[in-house]
C-alpha cells in the first residue's frame, strides 16, 4: 500500500493501472455488510444488527442466510448447510457445513441459515490474502529490457560519431589529395574555390551517413513482429496482452495446469447408469423419468447434472411432478414423484450383466415386464450416498459397494437410487476430462516441456485425472498461497513457468508466473490477472501460444539481421569507403535506402501471417 504523501515511481503507476481491474473484481467478491447477532442462553438470538463488514471483530457471531456470502472467515456455531467454496478451491462441488466446520469469506451459503463465529476479519480473511497475493505478484513483475531499445541507445550516438569522423576524414583527404575529391565530386566546376569543394564533398558524405543509417529498422524489428503475432493469435482464439508474454512464451520450461475447468470441463456429468434389474424390475426409461423428476427440484450441482442427463436421454424438457421434497446436506434427497408413466417408452431394453448386477449405460432400454407402480402412479424416491441409504433402512450389497468403489477410486461420485423402498440403480457422476487434454499434455511433453497439475481438490481425484491425461507430477489440496509458492519455487530453480487456470483461486499464480494463461470461460478475475486468454477454451491453444511465440521471436531475429546487415553494408558505402571502386551515394539515395530497409522489415514481419 502507498501512504499519503509518498512519491510513486511512474513504472509503479503503470503496473497498478494494469492490475486495478483484477483487484477491483476480487474485492467485489467480498460481502459489504454482515448481520451481527447477540446470543442468549441456548444460542437463542436476542438481537440482530446490520453493520458494515469492516466493523465486524474477531469473536463476533454473524448470521448468514441461504444464498448469502460469508462476510468473514469463521467457525459454524449452529445450523447445517452446503457452501460453494469454488472461490478458494476451484472445485464445483459444494461442501457440507455443520457445527464446528470452517467457513471462508466470500464463499456462498447455499441452503440453511448458519450462525458463524468470526475467526479472521478484515485483511486476515482468505479472500483478502488472495487480493494481497495478486497485488504483490503483479507489481513485482520486472519489465523486460528490450534488446532493440539497448541497441538503439548505442546506435544513434555511434552514427553521429561516424558521421563526424567521415566529415573530418574527407576534409583531411581533400586538403592532402584534392584529386580524389575532384574525381568523385558530381558536376565539378573549376571556378568554384577548392576549399568550398572539399567542404561540400565532406559534408555530403557525412550527411549521407546520417541519412542511410536506419535506427528505424532496428526499432521496427520487434513491434511490427509483435503486432502481427498478436493479430495472428487473436484470429486463432488466443488473446495475448502485449509483446512481453509473446516474447516470453518461447522460453517456457514448465507448464502448471489447474484441474477443474482447465483440464476438466468444470461441470459434473453423469458418466454411468447402473440399473439393478433383478431387484427393481423397472426399465431404464422409468428409472430416468423418476430420478430426473426428483432431482429437478434439487439445487445441488450433482442433482442438476442428474436432472440434465435424464432430460437429455428421454428427450424431454419437462418431467413429472415432485412433492414432499427434502434435501439433507451431505447425504441426499427424499421426495414423492408422480405422472411419470407417460414418459416410459415401449421400446425393448438391452441389458449387460456385471458382477450379478445389471448395467445400463446410455439410452439403452431393458426388456422384461416392469414392476407395477404404487397407488395413483406415485413413487417414493430416495437418492443419495451410502449413509443416506443406511439411515433409511437399505442394505448395500457387496457387488454394489464394489461398483461404487471402482468409480470413487477414479475420482468420481457414486450415488444410489431407491424407488418405492427398493434399491434400483447406481449413478456415477464426474467432472469429465476435456477431449483434447491428453493430446495437449502429450504434445507439450514431446516439446521437452514439463507438465504439472496443481489443484485444491483431494489427492485421489487429482491423481485419477492426472493418470487419464498422462501427467506424472501432481500437487493436490493446494491453497492459492501455496500455488504461488510452487510457481516461485520453480522460478528460483531458473525455470520459466507458465500457469494455466480459470478460477479466482488461480489468479495469484497466474499473476506470479512468467506467462499466465487463463481459460476464456473462466472468471473475470483470472482473465484480468493473466497475460494470455485462451478464448476457445481449448488446451491445444497452450501449444499454439508457445509455437506462435517461437515463430514470432524467430521473425524478430530475422528482422534484426536485416536491419544490422543493411547498416553494416550501407554505412561504409555512404562514408565513401568504396569510392575508389566508383561506388558513390548521394544523400537522397541514402534516404531512399533507409526507407526501403524499414519497408523490408515490415514485409518480413507480415510473413508471420503465412
Amino acid at each position: 500500500m502507498v501512504r499519503h504523501g509518498e512519491r510513486v515511481p511512474e513504472s509503479s503507476h503503470h503496473l497498478k493501472s494494469k492490475t486495478s481491474e483484477a483487484l477491483a473484481k476480487l474485492m467485489s467478491l467480498q460481502a459489504t455488510d454482515a448481520t451481527v447477532v447477540t446470543l442468549g442462553p441456548d444460542h437463542c438470538i436476542l438481537r440482530e444488527e446490520q453493520v458494515l463488514v469492516e466493523l465486524v471483530h474477531r469473536g463476533d457471531v454473524v448470521k448468514v442466510s441461504p444464498g448469502g456470502r460469508f462476510p468473514v472467515d469463521g467457525r459454524v456455531m449452529e445450523g447445517s448447510s452446503m457452501a460453494d467454496e469454488s472461490l478458494i478451491t476451484g472445485e464445483p462441488m459444494p461442501v457440507s457445513k455443520r457445527v464446528g466446520s470452517r467457513v471462508i469469506a466470500g464463499s456462498i451459503n447455499a441452503q440453511g441459515a448458519l450462525l458463524v463465529e468470526a475467526t479472521h476479519v478484515g485483511s486476515d480473511t482468505t479472500l483478502s490474502q488472495i487480493v494481497k497475493l495478486v497485488e504483490e505478484a503483479q507489481t513485482s513483475k520486472a519489465p523486460i529490457q528490450q534488446f532493440a531499445d539497448r541497441l538503439s541507445g548505442y546506435f544513434v550516438p555511434f552514427i553521429v560519431i561516424v558521421s563526424v569522423l567521415t566529415l573530418l576524414a574527407w576534409l583531411a583527404i581533400g586538403f592532402v589529395n584534392f584529386d580524389i575529391v575532384k574525381d568523385n565530386f558530381p558536376g565539378y566546376d573549376p571556378d568554384i574555390p577548392r576549399t568550398d569543394v572539399i567542404v561540400r564533398f565532406a559534408f555530403q558524405a557525412s550527411i549521407t551517413v546520417l541519412s542511410i543509417a536506419c535506427p528505424c529498422a532496428l526499432g521496427l524489428a520487434t513491434p511490427t513482429a509483435v503486432m502481427v503475432g498478436t493479430g495472428v493469435g487473436a484470429q486463432n482464439g488466443i488473446l495475448i496482452k502485449g509483446g512481453e508474454p509473446l516474447e516470453m512464451a518461447h522460453k517456457i520450461n514448465v507448464v502448471m495446469f489447474d484441474k477443474t475447468g482447465t483440464i476438466t470441463c468444470g461441470v459434473p456429468r453423469v458418466t454411468r447408469v447402473l440399473v439393478l434389474w433383478e431387484a427393481a424390475q423397472m426399465p431404464l426409461r422409468m428409472v430416468l423419468a423418476v430420478v430426473g423428476t426428483a432431482e429437478a427440484s434439487s439445487e445441488h450441482p450433482l442433482g442438476v447434472a442428474v436432472a440434465k442427463h435424464c432430460k437429455e436421454e428421454l428427450g424431454l424438457a419437462v418431467l413429472g411432478y415432485c412433492q414432499d421434497f427434502q434435501a439433507v446436506p451431505g447425504c441426499g434427497i427424499s421426495c414423492r414423484v408422480s405422472n411419470v408413466e407417460q414418459l416410459v417408452a415401449a421400446a425393448p431394453e438391452v441389458v449387460v450383466h456385471l458382477q450379478g448386477a445389471t448395467t445400463v449405460e446410455g439410452p439403452l432400454i431393458a426388456g422384461g415386464q416392469p414392476r407395477t407402480t404404487g397407488s395413483g402412479g406415485s413413487h417414493s424416491v430416495l437418492i443419495g450416498n451410502r449413509e443416506w441409504m443406511r439411515r433409511n433402512g437399505h442394505h448395500i450389497g457387496a457387488d454394489i459397494n464394489a461398483a461404487m468403489s471402482s468409480h470413487e477410486n477414479k475420482g468420481q461420485t457414486a450415488i444410489l437410487v431407491a424407488i418405492d423402498g427398493i434399491m434400483c440403480a447406481m449413478l456415477a457422476i464426474a467432472d469429465t476430462v476435456k477431449a483434447e487434454s491428453a493430446l495437449a499434455m502429450h504434445t507439450l511433453q514431446s516439446m521437452g516441456i514439463e507438465v504439472v497439475m496443481i489443484t485444491g481438490d483431494n489427492r485421489r481425484t487429482a491423481k485419477a485425472i492426472a493418470a487419464q491425461v498422462g501427467i506424472r507430477k501432481v500437487f493436490a489440496e493446494v491453497l492459492p498461497s501455496h500455488k504461488v509458492a510452487k510457481v516461485q519455487e520453480l522460478q528460483e530453480k531458473g525455470l520459466c513457468v507458465a500457469m494455466v487456470g480459470d478460477g479466482v483461486n488461480d489468479s495469484p499464480a497466474l499473476a506470479r508466473a512468467d506467462v499466465g494463461m487463463a481459460i476464456g470461460t473462466g472468471t473475470d478475475v483470472a482473465i484480468e490477472a493473466a497475460d494470455v486468454v485462451l478464448i476457445r477454451n481449448d488446451l491445444m491453444d497452450v501449444v499454439a501460444s508457445i509455437e506462435l511465440s517461437k515463430k514470432t521471436v524467430r521473425r524478430i531475429r530475422i528482422n534484426f539481421l536485416f536491419a544490422l546487415m543493411y547498416n553494416l553494408l550501407g554505412i561504409p558505402i555512404a562514408a565513401g569507403v568504396f569510392m575508389p571502386a566508383g561506388l558513390v551515394l548521394q544523400p537522397w539515395m541514402g534516404s531512399a535506402a533507409m526507407a526501403a530497409s524499414s519497408v523490408s522489415v515490415v514485409l518480413s514481419s507480415l510473413l508471420l501471417r503465412t
